[in-house]
């Protein structure tokens, strides 16, 4: 069927082939031809060129760094030593034709480059990406990405993940790198399918690695997490040996430890953390878990 005739006097916006600009600019990256900029990148000092008015046009962390540059500056290559290579490239993709080819062994390092040169489509990209291919090894990894940069709805699908596998992801080497916010954003949640006690141990062993790493007693890096862990929910029995592994890095703070035997005393959930009695989804039942309030989820 014929269109009708546009009129005379009548404008128009007409799109042709949208794949087509695209596909031309992707063949102008990292091509040296009619290229006015240059990158040296990573450890390998791997050279990258580039054209400033693509670069300036799409992102401002660009267009900054270019407007500050004299005209003796301009024929210097620019130092990029944080990013891997394949990063890198995968930036200057998107910036020239709007997508990326991501795989889990570069989309968190993509994410924080998004990040750090304010990309913000590229971010939901790898956001997107990383959120539908987390796993058990990779998944304290990106919530650490996702707490470092202030990442709510990352941060929310990570910890949604960490809950249904927190028996494997705790024994994974990423657990035991995770920042003290990190895991306490972690012990925080009421959904781990964790009992306490091995928790617990978890957070121990955590903590010594943190202690070793960051060169800082035992106490002090793990003050915060421990804060986080619900004695009240072990037995006499388990608060007994805990207190005896304890004596050995003084982990969690004798008070701490004392509240727990006072609710077993008193049978009495205290008003002033009523969070500490909340079992998790994890929690084994144990005779004194009638007395706690409010009851499980």
């Amino acid at each position: 069927m014929s269109q009708p005739p546009v009129k005379s006097g009548v404008s128009a916006s007409l799109q042709g082939d949208p794949a087509a600009l695209p596909a031309a600019l992707r063949g102008l990256i990292n091509n040296p031809q009619s290229s006015d900029v240059s990158f040296v990148v990573g450890r390998q000092r791997q050279v990258v060129r580039a054209h400033r008015c693509i670069l300036m046009c799409r992102c401002k962390v660009f267009h900054t760094m270019f407007s500050r540059q004299s005209p003796q500056e301009m024929s210097v290559p620019f130092v990029i030593e944080q990013l891997q290579p394949e990063v890198f490239m995968a930036v200057m993709e998107f910036i020239y034709t709007n997508s990326v080819t991501l795989d889990g062994h570069i989309a968190l390092e993509v994410l924080t480059a998004a990040l750090l040169y304010g990309l913000t489509d590229l971010r939901k990209l790898c956001e997107d990406f990383i959120s539908r291919t987390l796993t058990v090894d990779m998944a304290c990894e990106a919530l650490q990405v996702a707490v470092t940069f202030f990442q709510k709805d990352l941060h929310q699908r990570c910890l949604a993940f960490i809950e249904q596998h927190t028996q494997e992801i705790i024994r994974t080497e990423s657990f035991q790198e995770l920042s003290d916010l990190g895991i306490v954003s972690v012990l925080q949640s009421d959904h781990l399918a964790i009992d306490e006690v091995p928790l617990i141990q978890a957070v121990r062993e955590w903590a010594h690695v943190s202690s070793v790493v960051l060169d800082v007693p035992i106490p002090v890096v793990a003050q915060d997490a421990v804060r986080e862990l619900r004695l009240v929910l072990l037995s006499p029995d388990e608060l007994t040996a805990l207190e005896r592994e304890n004596a050995k890095d003084d982990l969690i703070p004798e008070i701490q430890i004392a509240q727990a035997w006072k609710f077993h005393s008193l049978k009495k959930v205290s008003d002033s953390n009523p969070h500490h009695f909340q079992r998790r989804k994890g929690t084994l039942p144990r005779e004194h878990h009638r007395y706690l309030d409010p009851p499980s989820k």
